[in-house]
C-alpha cells in the first residue's frame, strides 16, 4: 500500500546536514554514535499523519508514494524545511534582563524566555542579541527515511508497535 495524503505512517529517519553531520535520528544507536543522543527522548520509529503539517513539508512530500519497507534519501531545501532566517526574529534586550535574574549571558547558549527559546548571538556591555529563529532555519537538510507501516485511519494506529520495533 502506497502512502497517500491523510495516511498514518510509521517511519525511521536520519537527518543530516549537507556535510554529512547527523543532527537528528529516530535510531537510538545512531544518536549515541553521532553525539546527538537525548536521554529524555524515546527513540524508535515515529508515527505521523501525512499531508496535514505534522512534519516539515519536504519530508511530508517525500513520504507520499512510498511503500512499507521502502527507503529513500531526500534533500530538502530551507523553504520546505524550517524556512530562511528572519532578521525580525533577532532582537536586542538590556543585559539587565539577565543579571536581575541572576544569569550571566554567554554567546552561543540557548535560553528560555517568555517568547520561547532563543540563541544568544552577541553580548555587549549593555545589550544582548537574541535569535528566535529555528536553529535549522536556512539549512538544506538531507533525510534518509524508511517506511515501516502505513495505516488509513488513526483507529488503526497502535502506538505500542512503535516501541516493539526498537
Amino acid at each position: 500500500m502506497k502512502v497517500e495524503a491523510g495516511d498514518y505512517v510509521l517511519f525511521n529517519y536520519i537527518g543530516r546536514f549537507e556535510n554529512g553531520e547527523v543532527f537528528d535520528t529516530s535510531i537510538e544507536e545512531l544518536a549515541k554514535k553521532h553525539g546527538v543522543y537525548v536521554e529524555e527522548r524515546e527513540y524508535g520509529p515515529m508515527w505521523a499523519r501525512i499531508g496535514v503539517g505534522e512534519i516539515i513539508p519536504g519530508l511530508d512530500e517525500a513520504l507520499i508514494g512510498m511503500k512499507p519497507g521502502e527507503r529513500r534519501t531526500v534533500t530538502i531545501p530551507p523553504e520546505k524545511a524550517y524556512g530562511m532566517p528572519n532578521p525580525e526574529l533577532v532582537i536586542k534586550v538590556p543585559v539587565e534582563e539577565f543579571t536581575k535574574a541572576g544569569l550571566e549571558p554567554q554567546e552561543g547558549l540557548y535560553v528560555m524566555t517568555d517568547s520561547g527559546i532563543a540563541k544568544i548571538l552577541e553580548v555587549r556591555e549593555n545589550l544582548v542579541s537574541l535569535d528566535f529563529n529555528h536553529p535549522l532555519a536556512g539549512k538544506t537538510l538531507i533525510f534518509e527515511v524508511e517506511v515501516i507501516e502505513v495505516k488509513k485511519s488513526e483507529a488503526d494506529v497502535d502506538e505500542s508497535s512503535a516501541l516493539e520495533d526498537n
